[in-house]
């Protein structure tokens, strides 16, 4: 009876084994096919597929769209600030030096040309302004010398030489009294004040042009040295923009083209120019200034020294085209994902290895392998980088 038994289990475990190793043996088959269509799907024609189901799709937020053909245009890349003319900067000091009375003017305040800045105090404006009255008496008293000696002259009464001296006299006095006339138009007192008996020991500083204040470096009670720059003026109807080409560039540069530019903290190039001036000479670092008039309407929001970026066209041609957002990057190479078939199953997409082109206004062309067999197809022109993560993870499983 127990012969009997275990020749019953010997044969029943010899069965089972026989099973299993049959159902191993299928499952390698099954598992070796399912591993061939994974691979045969993965990497049809040299490239890779993936589908994903209705759900993982709607999930994705998938969108597709056309290669479009667009006329887009060589670009050069330019940047550089923005600028004002020299005529719309002014620099403020005090021509004679002396103690600061009076500094009210902030950065950023706006002035209007001839508006005081502040008020200078110096013990020479009193000096000059005496000697300026007691020349001016001196010239009134040879300029009647002067008429009274040349008439008498011309009646051949007085001698040459007297008519000589007087003249000599009366001409340097004119000059004197110009010179002090001068230096009280330069330190900003008024003649015909002086004239009416009006010294004063202060004198204003002016603005010179209209505009802001760019910098104010004063304080009450300073003294100031005729070298010292007070205040910095600027006026901002004339700011343009200061681009710097390459050498190798310029050729593709010409008056009147237009320029796109953008500020720092902008992403789109939705500002325009207009090229109005090129330099005529190359630095050593193998730069040339470009100068762009800013279009009215562009310029809100813009300060001098800026930072700014621009591009130039160059000539336009039609290219094939795709939202720029719609090439991904996969080791290291451009690709761009298309779907390529749509069944009750799924959406199956493929990668094509594409070269980038000219980038421009939210669009870059592309260009394809020879190989490539793209007819028809629609590229994924939002949420690409979800099909490449779920390629990407499928690829490490």
């Amino acid at each position: 009876m127990k012969i009997q038994f275990n020749t019953k289990n010997a044969l029943l475990i010899l069965s089972t084994l026989i099973m299993v190793a049959c159902g191993n043996n299928d499952s390698e088959k099954m598992d070796s096919s399912s591993a061939s269509t994974k691979e045969e799907q993965s990497i049809p024609n040299g490239s890779k597929q993936i589908t994903f189901t209705k759900d993982q799709y709607n999930l994705a937020g998938i969108e597709t769209g056309e290669i479009e053909m667009r006329n887009l245009s060589n670009i050069v890349k330019l940047n550089g600030v923005v600028d004002v003319e020299p005529k719309s900067m002014a620099s403020v000091s005090a021509p004679l030096g002396g103690y600061l009375k009076t500094a009210g003017r902030l950065p950023g305040e706006e002035i209007k040309k001839g508006q005081v800045l502040a008020t200078i105090e110096n013990p020479e404006f009193i000096q000059i302004q005496q000697d300026y009255l007691e020349s001016l008496g001196k010239l009134e008293f040879l300029e009647e010398e002067f008429n009274r000696q040349k008439q008498l002259r011309e009646e051949d009464i007085n001698s040459a030489k007297t008519f000589q001296e007087v003249s000599s006299d009366y001409k340097v006095m004119q000059g004197r009294v110009n010179a002090y006339e001068q230096q009280l138009a330069l330190i900003g007192i008024s003649k015909n004040s002086v004239q009416n008996g009006n010294i004063t020991r202060t004198a204003n500083l002016y603005a010179p042009i209209s505009g802001y204040v760019k910098e104010s470096y004063v304080n009450i009670g300073d003294y100031v040295s005729p070298q010292d720059v007070l205040f910095e003026l600027v006026n901002l109807d004339d700011i343009h923009l200061a681009l710097n080409a390459f050498e190798k560039d310029l050729e593709k540069i010409e008056m009147g083209q237009t320029v796109k530019f953008s500020l720092a903290n902008e992403n789109e190039f939705d500002r325009t120019a207009e090229v109005f001036l090129i330099g005529k000479a190359t630095g050593n670092d193998r730069i040339t200034p470009v100068h762009c008039h800013i279009i009215k309407g562009d310029e809100n929001g813009i300060l001098p020294g800026m930072y700014v970026k621009a591009w130039v066209e160059s000539g336009t041609n039609k290219q094939n085209a795709v939202p720029s957002e719609a090439i991904v990057q996969y080791e290291g190479k451009d690709y761009v994902i298309f779907q390529t078939e749509t069944s009750d199953s799924g959406y199956t997409f493929r990668l094509e290895q594409v070269k980038k082109g000219i980038e421009q206004e939210g669009y870059t062309a592309i260009t394809f392998a020879e190989s490539a067999d793209v007819d028809n197809l629609k590229p994924v022109t939002k949420n690409a980088y979800s099909i490449l993560s779920a390629l990407r993870n499928s690829e490490e499983e």
